[in-house]
């Protein structure tokens, strides 16, 4: 399966950085044939930018939320039909960080993963367990939940999505689960997944816990770890292609 790295700014960019940014890693990929596929989610304000500078490029883009809703009076909210408008690939969806700050739901996940497929955009699903949870053994129930609700909503479009498994107290701590926890959260995932299509083998599982230039090698090693959902690495053009590079191995 051809791995895909896919960057997640954040909040974070400008026009000057993005451009730079941008232009560092299509410099770096010049001459380079990748094996791996790459996407850059900016915030929702750059897109524009992001389908300027990458067209025609090998890098993909895509958006850090989409809108549960299909239109209307939902001011704020931008919807999946606008980001195919702006020729976006991907959505991440139900990331930890929205589920914190915003208290998504797992049903309100589903339905946003639900709405970016009816679009043509591409969820990236994301479950992953807090510390909390993980101390008291409920990672695999969490996740299992988790994906399950997006598995119920998308029904036969599920070998449709892409999944990212990021345990949250591996998110901007530092800290990553090793190669071989990563690996058996992956396994659970992969055989909920091949429980629920008949094609097992389309869905992309990516790590999303701290993946950086150092440790991506031993994790895109694993059998069941499709490539990375990247954070701060994917700020730096250097080491962003470093990833992309392991992923090639």
């Amino acid at each position: 399966m051809t791995k895909l790295i896919a960057g997640n700014w954040k909040m974070n960019g400008s026009l000057a950085a993005n451009q730079a940014l941008v232009q560092a890693m299509l410099e770096g990929l010049q001459g380079i044939e990748p094996k791996a596929e790459m996407a850059l989610c900016a915030p929702s304000l750059y897109l524009a930018q992001m389908q300027s500078l990458l067209t025609g490029s090998a890098i993909a883009w895509g958006a850090q939320d989409v809108s549960a809703q299909e239109q209307g009076a939902f001011t704020g909210e931008i919807s999946a039909a606008m980001l195919k408008d702006f020729a976006c690939r991907y959505a991440i969806v139900g990331h930890s960080e929205r589920r914190q700050y915003h208290a998504e739901s797992d049903a309100a996940v589903a339905s946003k993963a639900q709405r970016a497929l009816a679009a043509g955009v591409t969820p990236i699903v994301c479950v992953g367990e807090t510390l909390a949870e993980r101390d008291a053994n409920q990672t695999e129930a969490v996740v299992k939940r988790q994906l399950a609700a997006v598995i119920h909503a998308v029904a036969h479009c599920t070998s449709e999505i892409v999944v990212a498994y990021e345990p949250v107290w591996a998110i901007g701590t530092g800290k990553t689960a090793t190669p071989e926890m990563a690996q058996a959260v992956h396994a659970v995932l992969r055989k909920q997944i091949s429980a629920a299509t008949q094609h097992p083998e389309r869905v992309k599982i990516l790590y999303g816990g701290s993946m950086n230039a150092a440790n991506a090698a031993s994790l895109l090693a694993q059998p069941d770890i499709d490539g990375g959902l990247i954070g701060g690495a994917s700020l730096k053009a250097a080491d962003f292609l470093q990833i992309v590079a392991a992923a090639q191995l």
